[in-house]
């Protein structure tokens, strides 16, 4: 990317255009009679592209004050800051002078005219610095070290944090996984507990069973037989406790 795509050039462009402007119409309207309705015109105009490029160019001031602060943040040196504070005097300048000039007016004494004329050759001593320097802005490379830098340190940070976002995704992916099998863990465990416990119930049934048909026999039996039967019910009681708990 050339100088001509820096910001600071880009807007230094804009603005050297408007100078240019403001120069054309101030030599238009050094030669207008003085209080005819044309020059009134005239001098608003000027006054108003004064204020105007007077504004712009405090702006790009500030980022010149700013770039200053960390000039190798912006890839650039104190050879080019020092470049660019010259040219924003120099514009500076030729607009207080042009505005000086408006105010002040021609007087009909001739006066003002000798004035306006030594502004003028003021102001055209002060364009050859600018002419020159708007000629060698173009072959200068610090601002295309600035622009690669900057780019650069985009692509890095981007890569970052793609990189970042890659493990975090990994990560949930990860915290997934682990929830998904707790989750089947669990309804595994459920499951094994719903047959336990049915396998619970349908053995107390069981001995309830056992214990009704002993309690009618015990009745009806003598008291050997009664011996007899609770030796046959504990032998039973052991071969259940073994086949349910045991297997």
């Amino acid at each position: 990317m050339s100088s001509a795509q820096d910001p600071f050039y880009i807007v230094k462009e804009e603005i050297q255009e408007s100078i240019d402007k403001l120069l054309s119409t101030f030599h238009q309207w050094e030669r207008i009679p003085v209080e005819t309705g044309e020059q009134v015109h005239l001098t608003k105009e000027l006054l108003a592209s004064c204020e105007s490029i007077e504004w712009q160019v405090d702006e790009l001031d500030k980022t010149i004050s700013v770039a200053a602060k960390d000039p190798a943040w912006y890839g650039i040196d104190e050879v080019e800051l020092d470049k660019r504070r010259r040219w924003t005097s120099t514009a500076h300048t030729q607009v207080s002078n042009v505005k000086k000039s408006v105010v002040a007016g021609k007087e009909s004494n001739g006066t003002g005219t000798t004035n306006a004329n030594g502004m003028r050759r003021e102001m055209m001593r002060m364009s050859n610095p600018h002419q020159a320097d708007r000629s060698n802005q173009y072959a200068s490379q610090d601002n295309d070290d600035f622009i690669s830098s900057e780019s650069d340190r985009q692509l890095l940070l981007i890569r970052r944090q793609d990189e970042e976002l890659d493990v975090l995704s990994a990560s949930v992916e990860r915290i997934g996984g682990v929830g998904l099998t707790i989750h089947e863990e669990l309804l595994a465990q459920e499951k094994i507990i719903d047959e336990l416990g049915s396998e619970m119930d349908s053995t107390s049934n069981r001995l309830d069973f056992v214990q009704k048909k002993v309690a009618m026999v015990m009745k009806k039996a003598s008291a050997k037989g009664q011996i007899m039967m609770i030796l046959f019910l504990v032998v039973l009681f052991i071969v259940l406790f073994v086949l349910v708990f045991l297997t």
